[in-house]
């Protein structure tokens, strides 16, 4: 799956994804609801997933996201979860954090293995290997 589910929606704003990005508990929501959400709260600690409230740390957009960064809102957006996970993805994470994780980035690591038009990110590729350690 290249993003969110068909008949889903973002559970901040409960519209039509714009920008969609897989948070590291597997849910989906609008880049720019889910850096608001983040700027709600605690700007110095990674915000927690309003559907689960797992503490996330990778924020994942969709290849579609990806396509469209030539789009001024777009990039904006895309930059600010990469500094978003700039700040809290390398963090360091207690065991029950990772092993949290792990379901999604094995599954996300199988579906880019499978299609070999993929490329792995990079920080997929950091926090599998962090993770399995």
């Amino acid at each position: 799956m290249d993003g969110p589910p068909a008949n889903d929606w973002c559970s901040v704003c409960h519209g039509r994804f714009r920008v969609p990005c897989q948070a590291n508990c597997s849910h989906w929501f609008c880049g720019d609801c889910i850096m608001l959400v983040w700027h709600h709260g605690s700007a110095i600690q990674p915000c927690k997933c309003p559907l689960c409230r797992r503490q996330i740390t990778l924020l994942v957009p969709s290849e579609t996201s990806q396509r469209e960064r030539h789009n001024p809102e777009v990039a904006e957006i895309l930059q600010k979860v990469q500094a978003y996970n700039r700040l809290f993805g390398g963090q360091t994470s207690g065991l029950i954090q990772r092993m949290q994780d792990l379901p999604f980035l094995l599954k996300r690591l199988l579906r880019e293995i499978m299609d070999p038009q993929r490329s792995l990110p990079l920080v997929i590729r950091a926090r599998v290997y962090i993770a399995v350690k």
